[in-house]
């Protein structure tokens, strides 16, 4: 073990590493920090109390301990800590000692060493459950779906993303029921096929997942949905699966719930832990301008340029100023650097790049 380490405003025993793989048990990925602040951040902005939350693949217990000590505009009921492997739960209630959480006789606390799915279907239900896995979260989704309740938040990681992305079109195929293509927007086009998958899971269970914030980041996509019930519903987001360049189907409609990801941005700028976090300071920027968009799928100013061949590729900054002189909507997209989401038509901009 190392010494302790910080996320946010607690301490964290974990296993030393140098690199992460499914076959090291108990582990602690310091990338992940961001998707965990995003979670607090989220969970802050959603005016709900008394939650019920799963952390079914809790490891060292790192996500649940910030939601107990970082929730501060929610009221939690009850938090269960969750996980397979007994050397977890052991480093679980170490680190809530640590962090000075009593957890014994604590009926808010309840630490569980069971299969996710087992512990998940002997439940009764949950108002936000949370599926970290090491790859696909396929195994989760079914028992999660079950179990997530009306009005409730499915939060959602799969790190697999070279079947999602189009380097194993089979694997994508088998695993997710979706064509994926490998190309500028491949990020995009896997998170919208993740996100269909998911709602098909819970379909069957008259159950309408509907995305208020997902994203792409380095090896991971991560979405939460909302439950809304109901077979109309259900019928309503169905309708929204369909084809997008040859890849799919996927999810056409939005990736984000525009009044959230505001909330979400101005909560993280007020939020000490969070304000002089300048990585995800510009990511939430980044996309609280693109969800302002209604646009499937972005513009790779570099792969445009050179299927055009266009020498002179003018400043993104520029490019971005005039497609909103022409009446369309512009911004950057956190998918990509050198991306743009407009809703221009793309031969206008190609006449527009070619000025």
């Amino acid at each position: 073990m190392s010494n302790p380490i910080n996320e946010g405003s607690i301490k964290l025993i974990a296993p030393k590493t140098e690199k992460i793989s499914k076959e090291m048990g108990v582990f602690y990925n310091p990338v992940m920090s961001l998707n965990r602040d995003i979670s607090i951040l989220l969970l802050n902005s959603i005016n709900k109390n008394n939650l019920q939350i799963a952390d079914i693949l809790a490891a060292t217990g790192v996500r649940s301990i910030r939601f107990l000590k970082e929730l501060s505009k929610i009221k939690i009921k009850k938090i269960y800590i969750n996980d397979y492997d007994k050397k977890a739960i052991k480093l679980i209630k170490e680190n809530l000692t640590l962090n000075g959480i009593q957890y014994k006789n604590n009926k808010k606390i309840n630490i569980h060493n069971e299969d996710a799915n087992l512990f998940l279907l002997n439940s009764t239900g949950f108002d936000y459950i949370d599926i970290d896995p090491f790859g696909t979260p396929n195994n989760f989704l079914d028992a999660s779906c079950r179990r997530i309740s009306r009005d409730g938040i499915l939060a959602v990681t799969a790190t697999d993303t070279s079947a999602l992305c189009g380097t194993f079109p089979k694997a994508c195929l088998r695993k997710y029921w979706a064509m994926p293509r490998k190309d500028a927007i491949m990020h995009e086009t896997g998170l919208r096929i993740l996100i269909r998958k998911i709602q098909l899971a819970a379909a069957q269970y008259d159950k309408a997942l509907i995305p208020i914030f997902s994203y792409s980041k380095q090896h991971y996509m991560r979405i939460f949905l909302k439950n809304e019930k109901g077979k109309n519903k259900v019928d309503a987001i169905l309708k929204q699966h369909g084809f997008f360049n040859n890849a799919g189907p996927i999810w056409l409609g939005s990736l984000w719930d525009k009044n959230l990801v505001n909330k979400m941005h101005k909560n993280a700028l007020k939020n000490k832990i969070f304000d002089q976090n300048k990585e995800l300071i510009k990511f939430l920027k980044t996309i609280k301008e693109e969800s302002k968009i209604n646009a499937v799928g972005f513009y790779d100013l570099h792969d445009i340029s050179e299927k055009n061949k266009i020498k002179h590729l003018q400043k993104k900054e520029v490019i971005l100023d005039k497609i909103k002189k022409v009446g369309y909507k512009a911004s950057e997209t956190h998918f990509k650097g050198e991306g743009i989401r407009s809703d221009i038509p793309y031969p206008k901009l190609i006449k527009l790049l070619q000025k």
